[in-house]
């Protein structure tokens, strides 16, 4: 670190050790040990897959202020802003001004029909597709590979009913979805392939949905405007519907999967659930917190001025900044024992969602669909258990979810 004239410190980037991003996730199945030590400083230079550095912010206060602070902004579609991958940008587009206010004014029109009613109301739903899913798990082999047979198809299948998709498209939609998901596993071609596969779906179905509105979140989102009669535009429609995607797909899935094999691989938590039913919305809550499968790249900043955390580290205008959502969940400071897994953890403010303008909008649906994955999976095969050691869990790595490709169980 380095003195301004101010006498704050600012990052030396030639001085600071560089690590990997995402970060080691191990040992397996246990919060990792690359987070222990992590918060010993205010921010750690990262090098993202794609090769360029970017500040990694560590302790729960400087991470949760930032999420409100305006100077950093949320458009990385910028010349000198870091590249989360070399070939990729799918969280930037340079049409959409992902920053207030015009971005506040379009979370005004989501939020207004993305309804905390709206979520209830799809939990029957949920509650069919994971009975399906179930059913055909049983009817099989008492064996699956978890991935395959339920933690993926359930959120895929919630978001195609949640967004108007026809049951006859929803293996196109899969495939394009996972395509443009995969930030680094694919060639470079194949991803840009997907991206433009999905964004010509996406059109269409916007614009079918324009003809031809029905019940459903897409069709709300087209019809809603505000006080001063502004519509979100099929561009725009198209950015949220591709956020909700990440957030309400491929987000969900590994959560489901990862959390599932954390609790096969530590029985004890099974039992306790299961003894007590009534755990199941703190379990889920303290299963996000920490969460071993995710990284914080989405949260990725560009600096429009110097900005000082807590302790006077300042990041320096013009640099990038990823806030480590990871790490504030195990700060010491908010979390009592934070390394230990604690499924009736009182109060859990965790922030695998964020914070302020930016939190997730499909957080409430993606707290559903865990809910309700976790409870009927441990009802419907309460010996539900790992058919490898936790150890042996293939890990995909190179993307922005570095969750388990696989996850074989027996019942």
């Amino acid at each position: 670190m380095t003195k301004n004239s101010a006498g704050t410190s600012t990052v030396d980037r030639r001085r600071e050790t560089v690590a990997r991003y995402p970060l080691p996730w191990s040992p397996p199945l246990e919060i990792p040990d690359a987070l222990r030590d992590l918060r010993d400083r205010a921010t750690v230079v990262v090098r993202l897959p794609g090769g360029d550095t970017a500040l990694l912010v560590t302790r729960y206060a400087d991470v949760r202020a930032l999420f409100t602070d305006r100077r950093l902004s949320r458009n990385i579609a910028r010349p000198d802003a870091a590249r989360i991958t070399e070939d990729n940008d799918a969280f930037a587009d340079p049409r959409v001004d992902p920053d207030a206010p015009h971005h506040t004014r379009m979370r005004g029109l989501v939020d207004r029909v993305l309804t905390v009613s709206r979520v209830r109301a799809l939990r029957p739903t949920v509650w069919r597709i994971a009975d399906d899913l179930m059913d055909r798990m049983a009817c099989g082999a008492k064996s699956a590979d978890l991935n395959e047979a339920f933690a993926f198809p359930l959120p895929i299948r919630v978001m195609g009913a949640l967004l108007g998709v026809p049951a006859a498209d929803m293996p196109a939609f899969h495939r394009l979805v996972n395509g443009f998901l995969s930030i680094t596993r694919p060639r470079p071609d194949q991803v840009a392939d997907a991206r433009r596969g999905l964004w010509q779906y996406l059109d269409e179905l916007i614009a079918s949905k324009w003809d031809s509105p029905s019940d459903d979140l897409t069709s709300a989102l087209i019809a809603v405007s505000d006080e001063d009669g502004y519509r979100i535009t099929g561009l725009e429609l198209g950015y949220w519907i591709q956020g909700l995607l990440i957030a309400g797909y491929v987000t969900t899935a590994s959560q489901i999967g990862t959390g599932t094999a954390m609790l096969l691989h530590h029985r004890h938590l099974v039992k306790e659930i299961q003894s007590d039913w009534s755990l199941l919305p703190t379990a889920v809550e303290e299963l996000l917190r920490c969460q071993i499968m995710a990284s914080s790249i989405g949260t990725l900043r560009y600096a429009l001025a110097d900005v000082a955390l807590e302790d006077g580290t300042v990041l320096p205008r013009g640099s990038s900044v990823l806030l480590s959502q990871e790490s504030a969940n195990m700060d010491e400071t908010v979390f009592a024992d934070p390394f230990t897994i604690d499924l009736a953890r009182p109060d859990n403010p965790h922030l695998t969602f964020g914070a302020g303008p930016h939190h997730c909008a499909g957080a409430e649906l993606a707290r559903m669909e865990i809910q309700v994955a976790t409870e009927g999976l441990l009802r419907r095969f309460p010996d539900l258990r790992l058919a490898v050691p936790g150890g042996e869990l293939p890990r995909g790595v190179g993307g922005f979810m570095e969750s388990f490709t696989e996850i074989p169980v027996t019942w």
